[in-house]
């Protein structure tokens, strides 16, 4: 008689968003970022405005860096995402950051 074991699927749950302002600090973001995608397999990052662009994108290309370092080659996906924030809608840019 075959017997079935039960085997454990690890799956990764879906990170928090990585929310960028103007004053965040690109390398804190971009650790942030290399943790998430070491941690979950992707990382989402938002922005609006742009000093906040500004320091999204430079934390995307440094994090690319530091995951390339440990072999995980990532690709970032930039889109338009609506949110709202007290009542008011704003448009953010979304930054989708995975393994190629």
């Amino acid at each position: 008689m075959e017997t079935m074991t039960n085997t454990m699927i690890h799956t990764k749950t879906a990170p928090e968003v990585i929310k960028v302002s103007a004053n965040s600090r690109s390398t804190a973001v971009a650790g942030a970022i290399a943790g998430v995608v070491r941690e979950s397999g992707r990382a989402d990052v938002q922005a609006i405005g742009a000093g906040a662009v500004n320091q999204a994108i430079k934390a995307a290309a440094i994090a690319r860096g530091y995951l390339l370092l440990d072999g995980i080659n990532v690709i970032i996906i930039p889109s338009f995402s609506d949110v709202d924030i007290d009542g008011s809608e704003r448009t953010a840019v979304r930054l989708a950051v995975e393994p190629r």
